[in-house]
């Protein structure tokens, strides 16, 4: 009886470990107080999660009467339940505004007619100080400055990407 006890335990599969999230680190103490105050007020419910039902109960008390699939497509853009770590973890992104590294490669491969992976500084300062949100020459230096440029005057920008996106080698 034991021995069937024994093997009954070893078949007992262990949890996945949760990965540990650094969301926290993205913000201070009183902004994560505020976000708090927020997730409350929209957890009409007080279940400690934020769904559809939550959504639609705060849009209306503002005088919004969303659709049906305005409020999935809300509750979808989470990977999972929207518990107020998720919530955290879904305004960091959207507050730090960055976008995936391929779409920030494919806006620089625009301008990359041979495919290298690189652009002319020269270039890229022209396009950048010209055309659509324009930057001032100052923006543009600080954006160079540190950026990967060789001897010849060419941004690297599949390293420049990966460079804003995870940080320097020795950071």
């Amino acid at each position: 009886m034991s021995s069937s006890r024994v093997r009954a335990k070893k078949q007992v599969k262990k949890r996945a470990q949760r990965a540990t999230s650094n969301v926290f680190a993205m913000f201070d103490q009183s902004q994560i107080q505020e976000f708090k105050e927020a997730f409350n007020m929209i957890d009409q419910n007080r279940d400690g999660f934020i769904d559809k039902e939550d959504l639609h109960d705060m849009l209306a008390s503002l005088g919004q009467e969303p659709t049906d699939a305005y409020l999935e497509a809300m509750v979808k853009e989470a990977s999972g339940p929207i518990n107020f770590t998720m919530f955290l973890t879904l305004f960091g992104e959207k507050l730090n505004g960055t976008d995936p590294e391929e779409v920030i490669q494919n806006a620089f491969m625009c301008f990359d007619e041979e495919s290298t992976g690189k652009v002319h500084e020269d270039k890229l300062r022209e396009l950048l100080t010209t055309m659509g949100d324009r930057l001032t020459d100052d923006e543009v230096d600080e954006m160079f400055r540190g950026a990967p440029i060789d001897s010849e005057g060419m941004f690297d920008y599949v390293s420049f990407v990966r460079l804003i996106k995870h940080g320097s080698k020795d950071e």
